[in-house]
């Protein structure tokens, strides 16, 4: 699935099921919420502290399919074409940090 059909798919998701969109600043709370959740997961389960029983059947991809939902619906409400955005971002990154991480001694060996 291509990001421009993700979009599309949120959308039309939001449409038929979800009636509107939450406003931006509720939006913007669940996406700290679901951020939260796949903390709870990460830092538990690859983490130092150990796992509760109840937390030992969640899965991650769900959680992380939550974030990207509520990311997606935030880009559509705000005109975000998220393609064009990714790759903006990465020939940034690509331009900023060409010869940064490759020289980072702290990173050599960890490949």
């Amino acid at each position: 699935m291509q990001i421009k059909e993700a979009q599309q798919l949120v959308d039309d998701w939001i449409k038929n099921y979800g009636v509107r969109y939450f406003n931006e600043l509720t939006n913007l709370a669940v996406l700290t919420e679901e951020v939260g959740e796949v903390a709870r997961i990460i830092a538990r389960r690859y983490g130092e502290q150990s796992e509760k029983e109840s937390d030992k059947e969640k899965d991650l991809g769900d959680e992380f399919a939550d974030v990207l939902f509520v990311l997606i619906c935030l880009a559509n409400q705000t005109g975000v074409d998220l393609t064009e955005a990714l790759q903006k971002n990465l020939d940034k990154k690509t331009g900023r940090d060409f010869h940064r991480h490759i020289e980072n001694d702290k990173l050599k060996g960890k490949r």
